[in-house]
C-alpha cells in the first residue's frame, strides 16, 4: 500500500528528474514554467481519499512537499496507527482542517511528537470506531479545536465528564437514600475501571498519586500507552470485562474545552439526555450540537441508573443555538416544552419523530404553528425560512384556538401565557366560499314564468334541452338572456349565445332571473 507521500506524488505530479525514461527525448515544446517545482507546489487543500494509505512517508520529503498544507482529506484509507497520523500531521504546521472518517482508528493514542497543534480547528472523525480514552487524549493534544466530528462511531454513551464519576454516583445514591455500603461499591467499581480521581478516600488517594507516576513516567517515555488502557494483556481484558459486564461503564474525568463550538455525533446510539449532558460540561461554549439519527428518547436527564434527575435539560447547554433532533424516538410535547427553555437557543430541527405520528394535527402546516408557539425564541425551524413576526403571532393565535374546546388538563402552560398576549379569542367562523352549486332562477316566456333550480356546471345547449320540455320550444330556435338582478337597470340583458359556455362563468345566484325568446324565421 501506499505511503502519503506516494499518493501525493501519484497524484500531484513527479519531480523532473526522476523521470529518468524521458532523459534522451529531444522534444520542443512550449511550455508555462511554474515558480515552484510540482512536488513543491503542493496545494493548500490537499485531497487523498480512497487511496490505501496505511503511512506517512519519508519525512524530510513530506516536511518539504507539505509546509503550506492547511486543509488536509485523508477519508478511506487504510491508517490504524495514531503515531503514523502524528508524524504526517507534525509536517503541516498550517494545517486547520483534517478528515480522518473511515480509517480504523481505535488503538490507543500514543505520545505524538508533536505536543500540540495550535492551528487545527476542524477534526473530522466519522466512522472510526474512536474511543472515547483516545477523544479524551486529542483534546487534549488541540487546544484551537473549535469544531469535531464524531458521527457514526457507535457510541452508546459518552464517556468523558468534568464531573469525578464516584462523586456523582455517591450523591445520586445519597438523594435516593441508599446505604453507606452500596456507595462505596459504587466507588470501589468505579476506581476499579482506573477511570476516577476521587480524592476522599484513602485508598483512592494513593491510587491518585500512582497513576500520577505513571504519568510522569509516561512524558518521559516517547511512546507510552493511551490514559485509558493499562500496560498489560491482562489487566486490559479485565477492564473490558468489566466494562461489559457494566450496564454504563464510568466515563473519563477530564478537564472542560472551552474552545469547540461545533459537535456533531449524528448516528450513534445514545438514547438518554443523561449522557449528552456529559457533552455539555466537557464543552461549555458548544453553539451548534447535531444528534440527528440518535434514538434520543426524551430530553429530561436521568442518572446512570436510569432514574429522572431533577436537574433542568437546558443547565449546561447555556451559549447553544443550534440544534438537530431529526429521526429521535422522542413522543411528548413536554420536551418541546423543555426546548423552549434553552437561553440561546434559536435554531431545531424537530423532524421525523413519533410524536407527529400520533399529533391530532392534520397538515404539516397546522403542526408548524403548534412548534411555533411553543418556541417562542426560535427563528428557524427545521431548515425553513426565518420566521417573521406575522407568522408568529399568526402561529399563537392559532395555538390559542387549538386548545379552546381542551380541558385545563391538557392545556400546557403556553397557553396561558399566550392568553396573557392576545387576550381570549373566540372560535373561528367556518365559512364556506364555495360558489353555490345549484340555485333557483325564474325561467320567462311571454307570459309564462316559472322557478326552477338549475345545476350551475352544466352548459347552455343543456339548459336549453331542458327548457325545451317546459315551453315547449325547440332547442334550435331558442335565445336566452340572463339577468343579473342586482343588476338589471345597469346593465341590462345579456345574451346567453355560446352553447358550451358553462353556466356558473355567467355568476347566476338565486334569484336572479333567464328569459326565453322564440328565434323569428327569417
Amino acid at each position: 500500500m501506499p505511503t502519503l507521500l506516494e499518493a501525493l506524488e501519484e497524484k500531484y505530479g513527479m519531480e523532473p528528474d526522476e523521470k529518468e525514461d524521458h532523459v534522451e527525448e529531444e522534444v520542443l515544446v512550449s511550455i508555462f514554467v511554474p515558480k515552484l517545482p510540482p512536488r513543491q507546489s503542493t496545494p493548500q487543500l490537499l485531497i487523498l481519499n480512497d487511496c490505501n494509505i496505511d503511512r506517512a512517508g519519508e519525512p524530510e520529503d513530506l516536511k518539504k512537499k507539505c509546509r503550506i498544507v492547511k486543509e488536509l482529506d485523508l477519508a478511506q484509507n487504510k491508517l490504524n496507527n495514531w503515531n503514523e497520523v502524528f508524524v504526517i500531521l507534525s509536517h503541516m504546521p498550517r494545517v486547520e482542517f483534517v478528515n480522518l472518517s473511515l480509517n480504523h482508528l481505535t488503538g490507543p493514542i500514543q505520545k505524538p511528537p508533536v505536543t500540540k497543534m495550535d492551528h487545527l480547528r476542524n477534526l473530522v472523525l466519522n466512522n472510526t470506531k474512536l474511543e472515547w480514552c483516545s477523544v479524551e487524549k486529542l483534546l487534549r493534544l488541540l487546544p484551537a479545536l473549535e469544531e469535531l466530528h464524531l458521527s457514526l462511531n457507535e457510541y452508546t454513551h459518552v464517556l468523558i465528564d468534568t464531573v469525578n464519576p464516584t462523586e456523582r454516583s455517591n450523591s445520586a445514591n445519597s438523594e435516593r437514600g441508599s446505604t453507606e455500603g452500596s456507595s462505596e461499591g459504587t466507588a470501589t467499581d468505579a476506581s476499579s475501571n482506573n477511570n476516577t480521581h476521587d480524592g476522599s478516600a484513602t485508598s483512592q488517594t494513593k491510587e491518585q498519586q500512582q497513576q500520577q507516576k505513571e504519568e510522569e513516567v509516561e512524558q518521559e517515555t516517547p511512546y507510552a500507552s493511551c490514559s485509558c488502557s493499562t500496560s498489560s494483556a491482562e489487566s486490559q481484558q479485565q477492564q473490558q470485562q468489566q466494562q461489559t459486564d457494566a450496564e454504563e461503564p464510568p466515563p473519563l474525568q477530564t478537564d472542560p474545552h472551552g474552545g469547540v463550538r461545533k459537535l456533531h455525533l449524528t448516528g450513534n446510539y445514545i438514547s438518554e439526555w443523561g449522557e449528552i449532558c456529559r457533552i455539555g460540561r466537557v464543552f461549555p461554549q458548544l453553539e451548534a450540537l447535531v444528534l440527528a439519527d440518535c434514538p434520543l428518547r426524551s430530553l429530561k436527564p436521568t442518572d446512570p441508573q436510569g432514574n429522572e434527575s431533577e436537574e433542568e435539560s437546558h443547565k449546561y447547554f447555556q451559549n447553544l443555538k443550534l440544534l438537530n433532533l431529526s429521526n429521535a424516538k422522542i413522543d411528548s410535547w413536554e420536551d418541546i416544552d423543555r426546548l423552549a427553555e434553552f437561553p440561546s437557543l434559536c435554531n431545531v430541527r424537530l423532524q421525523y419523530w413519533p410524536l407527529w405520528a400520533r399529533t391530532d394535527s392534520t397538515t404539516e402546516h397546522e403542526r408548524r404553528q403548534l412548534l411555533i408557539a411553543r418556541l417562542p425564541n426560535i427563528s428557524i425551524l427545521n431548515g425553513g425560512d426565518t420566521i417573521g413576526a406575522v407568522e408568529r403571532e399568526d402561529a399563537e393565535r392559532s395555538f390559542i384556538r387549538h386548545y379552546l374546546d381542551k380541558p385545563d388538563a391538557e392545556r400546557p402552560r403556553r397557553y396561558y401565557e399566550l392568553i396573557g398576549v392576545h387576550g381570549q379569542l373566540d372560535p373561528l367562523v367556518n365559512i364556506d366560499l364555495r360558489p353555490e352549486r345549484k340555485v333557483k332562477v325564474r325561467f320567462t316566456f311571454e307570459d309564462k314564468a316559472i322557478e326552477r333550480t338549475v345545476d350551475v356546471n352544466r352548459t347552455v345547449s343543456d339548459l336549453k334541452s331542458r327548457l325545451e320540455r317546459l315551453f315547449d320550444v325547440p332547442a334550435a330556435r331558442m335565445r336566452l338572456y340572463y339577468v343579473d338582478q342586482d343588476f338589471r337597470d345597469l346593465q341590462g340583458l345579456e345574451e346567453m349565445k355560446y352553447p358550451h359556455k358553462v353556466l356558473y362563468s355567467y355568476n347566476i345566484r338565486s334569484g336572479d332571473e333567464i328569459i326565453i325568446e322564440r328565434k323569428v324565421k327569417s
